[in-house]
C-alpha cells in the first residue's frame, strides 16, 4: 500500500491453519516493531482466520520534529483538541478499504473481516469502519482515539452503524491518555448502536498490551467470526 505518496512495506500475514473463511486486518502501531503485532496475533489466532498486518508508510511526522518514521498519517499534537491531518487520514482510510477489497476478491466477504489496530492503527481502523460502505464484522480499537470526530456525523456513516466494537485502553497510558478512550466511546455511542460498543480498561497498563487484553481480543474475534462450513 501507499500513503501520502510514500511507499509502505508489504503486509505481514499470519495465515489460517486451515482454509481461511474470515480475516482480521490489524493496522498495528506506528511505534510497534515491524512484525510485533503479527506475532501477537499469531499467539491468539483462530484456525480459520487469516491475520493481515499492514505496515504504515514512512513519512515526516510533525510531532517527531518532522523526522521520518512509520506513520499512517501526520500527527500534529497529542491533545484532544489538536489539529489533525485530515487529508492524510482520509488517504490512509482509502488504503485500508483497498486492502478489504483485495480480501473480498480473494474469497473472504467483507462481513467476515474485522478491522483492528493499536494506537494510530486503532484510530485508523475506527475511522475506516465508520466511513466505509463495506459491511464489516467488527472493530478492535486498542489504546487509541477517533480521528476527525468533530466532523463525523451519524448521517454520514456508512454500512457499520450496528457492528460490534471492542475498545480497550490502559488506565496508566502516558502517551494516549485514558480520556482519549473515554471521549471516543462517548462519541461512538452517539453515532452507533450504543449496545454494540464495549469499552474495557486495564489498571496499571501503559501504552502497551497485557495478557488480559489479549484474551478479550481473542474472545471478541471468536464471537464475531465463528467457523462456517
Amino acid at each position: 500500500m501507499c500513503g501520502n505518496n510514500m511507499s509502505a512495506p508489504l503486509p505481514a500475514i499470519v495465515p489460517a491453519a486451515r482454509k481461511a473463511t474470515a480475516a482480521v486486518s490489524d493496522g498495528g502501531s506506528v511505534t510497534a516493531p515491524r512484525h510485533g503485532w503479527a506475532e501477537a496475533m499469531a499467539g491468539i489466532r483462530t484456525p480459520h482466520v487469516k491475520y493481515i498486518c499492514p505496515h504504515a508508510p514512512v513519512m515526516p511526522v510533525t510531532l517527531n520534529m518532522n523526522m521520518a518514521m512509520p506513520s499512517w498519517f501526520d500527527i500534529i499534537g497529542l491533545s484532544p483538541d489538536a489539529e489533525e491531518d485530515e487529508t492524510g487520514i482520509k488517504k490512509a482510510a482509502e488504503n485500508i478499504k483497498s486492502l478489504i477489497d483485495q480480501e473480498v476478491k480473494n474469497g473472504i466477504p467483507s462481513h467476515r473481516i474485522i478491522l483492528g489496530g493499536f494506537s494510530q492503527g486503532g484510530a485508523l481502523s475506527l475511522y475506516t469502519a465508520l466511513t466505509t460502505h463495506q459491511k464489516l464484522a467488527g472493530v478492535v480499537a486498542l489504546s487509541c482515539w477517533l480521528p476527525l470526530r468533530n466532523t463525523l456525523s451519524k448521517s454520514a456513516l456508512g454500512s457499520n452503524k450496528e457492528i460490534p466494537v471492542l475498545q480497550c485502553h490502559g488506565e496508566a497510558d502516558p502517551l494516549v491518555p485514558l480520556i482519549f478512550g473515554c471521549l471516543t466511546v462517548e462519541k461512538l455511542k452517539t453515532m452507533m448502536n450504543p449496545n454494540s460498543v464495549s469499552f474495557k480498561t486495564y489498571p496499571r497498563m501503559p501504552h502497551n498490551a497485557c495478557p488480559e487484553e489479549m484474551v478479550d481480543i481473542k474472545q471478541f474475534i471468536e464471537k464475531q467470526l465463528p467457523p462456517i462450513d
